[in-house]
């Protein structure tokens, strides 16, 4: 045998045991944490544990106290993943402190105490955009209160408000009246009756029907959407448009504004069609602020669904871009609804498109005075978003957060007001001359 030959058989054991040190000392490096983070809201809290190599879990409910306890494999105590315990809110619906300890050898253990009963579900993400792997843990209410009969409820505060406002205002009223001196008539003429002075319009109609409109904020938690070139996220932009949105409309009678998220956590696109369902609402508005790879790319867009191809390469573009807002911001395949939704998210509507290019035709003319906008139709693609088989459904996006320049018109509150303004013009224009009869609630 060649003696080079018979030298490198003789090393091969030595590098099999090199090769089997080396893979001993990278599991017992185990993972390393990248990032904790915490995303509470009234819906659910969840927290994102992400790694550069996946974990694995066990997890376990205990009483008296409510906690969830939660075995992670494959890990040491960093301080990275202490973290965790500063960054649970005070104010959290569900948590209220969260303890971490080394348990076994490499099995890291958290102990989460809850608020609340909660319905706990866990689940990895493999890498996607700019994320390693993910361990996400949400906890929701053990039961979901019902969406109508809070809106109803924030609609019959309002009303006694109102209705002690009016109480207050006449009460005050009255009062100068009884103040006020009599004036003395001169004895050479008649006593005059004074004429009666006009009462404040505060009354107001009692409201029979109620138009609910969901407003969708795009994004949202771990996915920011699009960025600007000074760092303004679409995600933060797109929920202060909404916020001021919903406080307009409900501000006039008979209306009432849902979001499907008032806070920065992630909602899956689906959840958001089925929570404008819940509602049974009567039109559903997705806000935008998106990205383009030419900086220069400007102007607002109204977006209904196609029932076939796009419109035109841009609006398939960007509907791909959103339908893919589930990857980013982690959805749980094995949510309860996921089946459903998957099923409702093919029974689009040739009458829900009418109507959807109705409204979105109103609010593209309004918007159009306020800014430029980048088309003077509204476009339509398979925006997943827009599925609601039976609510007129409209995708706006606001402006180009890539363009410098309107970044910097999104950051101004003035802005973002005359914005508003001109999308409720559009929608109350809308509901004047198409009232949804067929959807009256009697409340």
């Amino acid at each position: 045998m060649n003696p080079t030959r018979r030298a490198a058989l003789r090393a091969l054991p030595a590098l099999g045991s090199l090769v089997l040190l080396l893979g001993r000392a990278e599991i017992a490096r185990g993972a390393s944490i990248v990032a904790v983070r915490v995303w509470p809201a009234d819906e659910y809290t969840r927290i994102t544990i992400e790694s550069d190599t996946p974990l694995g879990e066990r997890h376990f409910l205990a009483a008296n106290p409510d906690r969830l306890v939660i075995d992670i494999d494959g890990l040491e105590l960093s301080p990275a993943l202490r973290e965790i315990v500063g960054k649970v809110q005070p104010d959290d619906p569900f948590i209220a402190g969260v303890r971490v300890g080394q348990n076994q050898p490499r099995v890291v253990r958290l102990v989460i105490d809850l608020k609340q009963p909660s319905a706990p579900q866990l689940f990895t993400l493999m890498p996607v955009a700019a994320y390693q792997h993910r361990m996400v843990f949400d906890l929701y209410p053990v039961k979901e209160r019902d969406p109508l009969l809070a809106l109803i409820e924030d609609k019959e505060r309002a009303e006694q408000q109102a209705a002690k406002a009016v109480q207050d205002a006449l009460g005050d009223f009255i009062g100068r009246i009884e103040r006020a001196p009599l004036a003395k008539a001169p004895a050479s003429a008649p006593q005059q009756t004074p004429a009666p002075q006009p009462l404040p319009q505060l009354a107001k109609d009692k409201i029979d029907r109620l138009i609910v409109v969901a407003l969708d904020p795009g994004h949202g938690g771990e996915d920011p959407g699009a960025t600007g070139p000074s760092g303004l996220r679409e995600k933060d932009v797109v929920l202060a448009i909404a916020l001021a949105l919903r406080e307009r409309i409900n501000a006039r009678p008979g209306m009432r504004a849902m979001l499907t998220r008032d806070a920065d956590f992630f909602v899956p696109l689906g959840e958001r069609v089925r929570k404008a369902r819940r509602v049974q609402a009567d039109l559903f508005v997705s806000i935008h602020a998106d990205a383009f790879v030419n900086p220069q790319a400007r102007g607002a867009s109204v977006f209904a669904l196609s029932d076939g191809g796009a419109s035109s390469t841009a609006a398939r573009w960007l509907a791909d871009k959103e339908n893919a807002a589930d990857l980013v911001g982690g959805i749980n395949v094995k949510n309860r609804h996921a089946d459903v939704m998957r099923t409702l998210l093919d029974m689009s509507t040739t009458a829900q498109i009418k109507d959807s290019l109705r409204i979105g035709r109103e609010v593209l003319g309004r918007i159009g005075k306020v800014g430029k906008l980048h088309r003077g139709q509204v476009e339509q693609a398979g925006f997943a978003v827009l599925k609601a088989p039976d609510i007129p459904s409209i995708l706006v996006e606001t402006a180009f957060i890539s363009n410098p320049e309107e970044e910097r018109k999104l950051r101004d509150r003035d802005y973002r007001q005359q914005l508003v303004a001109a999308l409720e013009d559009g929608i109350t224009r809308y509901f004047a001359r198409h009232p949804p009869l067929a959807r009256n609630r009697q409340i």
